[in-house]
């Protein structure tokens, strides 16, 4: 027989995303067999984190400071803005350290069936930034999933009033990928995307 607390706890826990109740109870053991190494730091740190942690009201992105350290730094390229679907999309891009313009989190995508309209994303600050005039480019970098191929087309219309160059990640067959291993859409969209070499 499990504790109240304890099976509290795994329900809190499995709530979590890709945590089932499962892995939750083994999270759980874990942090109650390691209460001094490891479930009183967690603790302590989820509950700065909580104080401390705060939205960026200019990209969207979860920082100690604000506006967020990517917004506040000088050396960033404003004149660019890429536009993502959620927080984890910008760090995956920034961990490549290959785009050094500006971001905008639009805190998800349109999605008729789960009741996602444009007014529940952050769509018209992203109008009211693509304005100013420094800004020259909108990247559009959102999955090539439906909802994020629709999303992509209601940002560019949205956009083409707005004067900015507005273009997309390409998609099609990744570096190391071999053909005969890909799907049909992938190998179609590579080849309506294809370019001079």
């Amino acid at each position: 027989m499990i504790g109240t607390e304890i099976e509290h706890l795994i329900k809190l826990i499995s709530r979590l995303p890709g945590i089932g109740p499962r892995s939750a109870q083994r999270v759980v053991l874990n942090l109650l067999k390691n209460r001094e190494s490891l479930m009183q730091p967690l603790s302590k740190a989820l509950e700065l984190a909580a104080e401390i942690i705060v939205e960026c009201p200019h990209c969207h992105n979860l920082d100690t400071v604000s506006p967020c350290s990517l917004c506040s730094d000088p050396g960033r390229d404003t004149a660019t803005i890429c536009v993502v679907e959620d927080i984890s999309d910008l760090w995956t891009i920034e961990k490549t350290s290959s785009f050094k313009g500006s971001y905008h989190v639009l805190g998800g995508i349109l999605s008729a069936l789960d009741g996602i309209g444009p007014e529940d994303l952050s769509i018209q600050h992203l109008l009211n930034r693509a304005k100013a005039p420094n800004v020259k480019e909108i990247i559009i970098a959102l999955n090539a999933t439906i909802d994020g191929q629709t999303t992509a087309h209601y940002l560019s219309d949205c956009l083409h009033h707005a004067g900015v160059t507005t273009t997309q990640l390409a998609h099609g067959v990744p570096i190391g990928g071999q053909i005969d291993y890909m799907d049909d859409g992938t190998i179609s969209t590579a080849l309506k995307a294809r370019k001079a070499v």
